[in-house]
């Protein structure tokens, strides 16, 4: 396993690297930490802004897939510049099941640590990782900004992580 440090600008932190730990307002009066979610699979999609079209098609389509993610036991988490009011105005309107983290203050700090902050914009990179429950990330990706990346590679990222999966390959 990769030793955690800070990555290269513009290079985001890859597979087998330990994720950073990171504790972020959920709500104006609730804070969620990766390391709470220990024990099972997380995914964290970062994104540059709750109402562009492309991150209000992404969320959503995390959000039908999330029975899919869940199948895994893995938990999903938006995180993004904006602040929890922003969050929480646009997780109402388009009806999310999952937690959308402030990575407001300090801007970016939480994508700066995965590498996927874009400085000269303010905003976090169209990016996805897995990580597994032992917090070691397993799968990442960085899409163009203008670019839904779906939820395939986070689908197969979880296949992969399956107990269920190695047991049966170890069978085949």
């Amino acid at each position: 396993m990769a030793e955690q440090m800070a990555p290269a600008p513009g290079a985001h932190l890859p597979p087998g690297t330990r994720a950073p730990d990171f504790t972020l307002p959920a709500t104006p009066d609730q804070r969620l930490s990766l390391a709470e979610m220990r024990g099972h699979p997380v995914i964290l999609a970062f994104y540059p802004a709750d109402w562009s079209p492309v991150c209000g098609d992404e969320v959503s389509l995390f959000n039908e897939v999330l029975p899919e993610f869940h199948r895994f036991g893995a938990q999903l988490v938006g995180i993004s510049t904006d602040g929890v009011w922003c969050h929480a105005a646009f997780a109402a309107e388009r009806k999310l099941h999952f937690p959308l983290l402030a990575d407001f203050e300090p801007k970016g700090e939480v994508a700066r640590r995965y590498g996927v902050y874009r400085a000269a914009e303010g905003v976090a990179d169209r990016a996805l990782f897995v990580i597994d429950a032992e917090g070691v990330i397993r799968w990442s990706y960085v899409s163009p900004l203008g670019i839904n990346p779906g939820a395939d590679g986070i689908l197969e990222a979880l296949e992969q992580l399956s107990p269920q999966t190695h047991a049966e390959g170890a069978a085949a």
